[in-house]
């Protein structure tokens, strides 16, 4: 056993901004925010705060994996 302090990561962040929503799927923020235009990918307001929420990239991914390519 180790006498170091176990170190706590943080939780992975639940909303993403655009930015980082783009990031992670590997599109510009102009393409992102195309898709929320066509209805592929919803958002979340929480104010005047527009943020997206990880699991609908995830249903994003999925449903393009299905479909054999773009949603």
């Amino acid at each position: 056993m180790s006498d170091q302090p176990a170190t706590l990561a943080a939780p992975a962040p639940l909303l993403l901004t655009s930015r980082q929503a783009a990031a992670a799927l590997g599109v510009c923020e102009k393409t992102l925010w195309q898709m929320r235009r066509d209805g592929l990918l919803p958002t979340v307001r929480l104010g005047t705060v527009i943020r997206f929420d990880v699991r609908d990239l995830a249903a994003l991914i999925d449903r393009a994996k299905q479909q054999g390519g773009a949603p």
